[in-house]
């Protein structure tokens, strides 16, 4: 059992808490708590942080839904640094991802070879395997339960953020974008049952070399 007062938090009485999923071992997203926050959290089993911008407490999922139910917390080894694991409702990311950590740094050397492999419809059959066969916790799974006016809604947001990032004149903006604009609507494509080689047919029918 956690001690509240061994544990070390900064000079602005907070500690960094890292949240993972329960069930897949994850890492969701970083937080910060103090000791009120985290009283909350232990007494409500729900994360409740504290926000540097707004200098106030604030629950997760208190106007998404998107709670995290915890089942567990632990204290590093300097007891400066929690692991919070929790069962994720939703999505754990304001911008509408499974994870807040997406954005890769590096790029392995088996890029190029899924690219010649098909990426592309890889991804597509993944998604599919994903509507045949749900998994627990899944963002592309939420969009499918949320049903077609919810992806219609990513849709149109993934694409305001693409006008964004080119208006920005930002390339690495533009690509991340149109990657999650390129995702949202694979996924409309399968809510329709539209498959790649529908679309293929049609600009081929346009564009006959």
């Amino acid at each position: 059992m956690i001690n509240i007062e061994n544990i070390k938090f900064n000079d602005k009485g907070l500690i960094p808490a890292i949240i993972q999923d329960y069930k897949t071992k994850e890492v969701l997203m970083l937080g910060y708590m103090n000791k009120e926050s985290l009283n909350k959290t232990i007494e409500t089993k729900r994360t409740w942080f504290f926000s540097r911008s707004r200098q106030k407490l604030w629950n997760k999922g208190e106007t998404s839904s998107n709670y995290q139910e915890v089942k567990g917390i632990k204290l590093d080894c300097d007891s400066d640094t929690l692991l919070i694991k929790v069962l994720q409702a939703g999505v754990a990311c304001h911008r509408g991802s499974y994870s807040c950590f997406y954005k890769d740094l590096a790029k392995t050397d088996s890029f190029d070879k899924e690219v010649e492999s098909g990426l592309i419809k890889k991804l597509y059959k993944l998604l599919i395997d994903r509507k045949i066969n749900p998994k627990e916790e899944s963002y592309t799974n939420y969009l499918f339960e949320k049903g077609i006016d919810k992806i219609l809604k990513k849709v149109g947001e993934e694409t305001s953020e693409v006008i964004i990032g080119a208006k920005n004149s930002s390339k690495s903006e533009t690509v991340y974008e149109i990657s999650d604009l390129v995702y949202h609507v694979m996924v409309l494509m399968i809510e329709m049952g539209i498959t790649i080689e529908d679309i293929e047919r049609e600009l081929y029918s346009r564009y006959k070399v």
